[in-house]
């Protein structure tokens, strides 16, 4: 129950009228040394419940009686508009019983509108770096007495080359007293450096591996020959499996295009979402997805943070992602909240190493799947099926008698583990980063 938690009783109020009941494993571990004050730097997969792993410590610091807002005192940076909008719902469904205002500014919207807000001063400010960035060269913004610094999806913020942005922003957050670091995946050097740089003595936690991650979730690969193979498998998979919501996410933009005209063609009620579409026709189609009107959408990686939808229970990969992290964060859009969910991934020719880079750095692997009626003449490396050597390979052998058994053999020997290696749940000031490729832009 959170009144385990020293909460005030205003937030727990709120808690309680949200029907939040049983702490999640990462609020459990993250509330309390926030509460302290301690910087952290969480690990903990998409779903799991980490918005209010960090709203609800901040709003206990904020609370108090009304009295006039003469600065801001809480900063949220997230990667993209659409998690931003989210993450101020959250805040405010917490804060309602509170004295507490909260600012959004976001790409995409009238920058005079967000400036005669900041005028106003809300508490906490949420908002995405680049904005932030134009708004303070324009003097309309003061972070200079910023308590509480929230850096949530970091690693995804420097893949989308904020890096000299969030430096500064935090550099112009000197007078902090907390900051709170939290992400889906340890990220690179590139995160190793801002957490070096940003946080004072935290503490590390780090919940599941990500290995482990969307256990709920089953994952499978369907080897294609080409796009237009792709294509007749995707719209096949709609229409045969059984789902409430479904997302199909491609690399590039122009293939989404080219996808979802496919799929309007075929009367399937879709909608599409990537890097250029406006403001409002991303509102649209997220609104859309999440009140139920469309089943279906269509989108790059733009969607792949933050879009959390109640009842999306099939991703489907049209584009193998170009990195482990990124496969993580498109399949963590289902299985969310310890419910079940399927994730597929179309292989070509040119997937296929790449996918077998993602099951490595997963230490997985996806079942491997086969529609009877669109079976293609790509298989996968013939030299691999030739030798059966794919880890987990069952391949007939004949005894001295003639008969046939089953013998599994093994792709390799099992990578040796190294000393105090994070397994499970883990607190430590020594996390070494996972290896990751920087995704190319959509």
């Amino acid at each position: 129950m959170f009144d385990q938690f020293a909460l005030h009783e205003r937030l727990l109020k709120a808690v309680a009228e949200l029907k939040f009941t049983e702490p999640t494993p990462v609020q459990r571990e993250a509330i309390p040394p926030a509460l302290e004050g301690r910087d952290l730097r969480v690990i903990a997969q998409t779903g799991s419940g980490k918005t209010a792993a960090f709203v609800l410590p901040l709003l206990n610091r904020l609370i108090g009686d009304a009295q006039p807002r003469v600065r801001i005192r809480a900063l949220i940076l997230l990667p993209t508009r659409e998690l931003a909008q989210q993450t101020l719902k959250e805040v405010e469904r917490f804060s309602q019983y509170t004295f507490i205002k909260s600012g959004l500014v976001t790409g995409g919207e009238d920058f005079k509108v967000q400036a005669a807000m900041l005028r106003k001063v809300p508490d906490i400010l949420i908002g995405t770096p680049g904005r932030l960035i134009e708004q303070l060269n324009a003097g309309n913004l003061k972070l200079n007495e910023v308590e509480v610094l929230v850096l949530d999806e970091a690693d995804r913020m420097l893949d989308m080359g904020f890096a000299e942005d969030i430096e500064r922003l935090t550099g112009e957050c000197a007078a902090r007293q907390q900051t709170l670091l939290f992400s889906a995946t340890s990220g690179g050097n590139g995160l190793r450096d801002v957490v070096a740089k940003v946080l004072r003595n935290p503490l590390h936690l780090m919940l599941n591996r990500i290995s482990q991650l969307n256990e709920k979730t089953v994952q499978q690969i369907i080897t294609a020959d080409d796009a237009t193979h792709k294509e007749r498998l995707v719209q096949w998979l709609l229409a045969n499996e059984t789902y409430q919501k479904a997302i199909i996410f491609t690399n590039t933009r122009a293939q989404a295009d080219r996808l979802y005209g496919h799929l309007v063609a075929d009367d399937v009620k879709v909608f599409i979402l990537h890097g250029e579409k406006d403001q409002k026709d991303r509102k649209l189609a997220i609104d859309r997805m999440k009140q139920g009107g469309v089943k279906v959408l269509v989108a790059t990686d733009v969607a792949a943070r933050g879009l959390d939808v109640e009842g999306l229970d099939m991703v489907i990969n049209f584009d193998m992602p170009r990195s482990g992290d990124e496969y993580v964060h498109r399949i963590g859009r289902t299985g969310r909240a310890g419910g079940e969910g399927l994730a597929i991934s179309l292989i070509c020719h040119n997937d296929w190493n790449l996918m077998s880079s993602i099951e490595r750095y997963l230490k997985q692997r996806f079942d491997r799947r086969v529609i009877s009626e669109l079976k293609g003449s790509y298989q996968g490396p013939k030299n691999l099926k030739a030798s059966g050597k794919a880890a987990g390979v069952k391949k007939k052998k004949t005894d001295q008698k003639g008969d046939k058994k089953t013998v599994k053999k093994s792709a390799r020997p099992a990578a040796k583990r190294k000393p105090n290696a994070p397994s499970g749940l883990v607190s430590t000031d020594g996390m070494a980063p996972l290896k990751r490729r920087k995704p190319a832009e959509e």
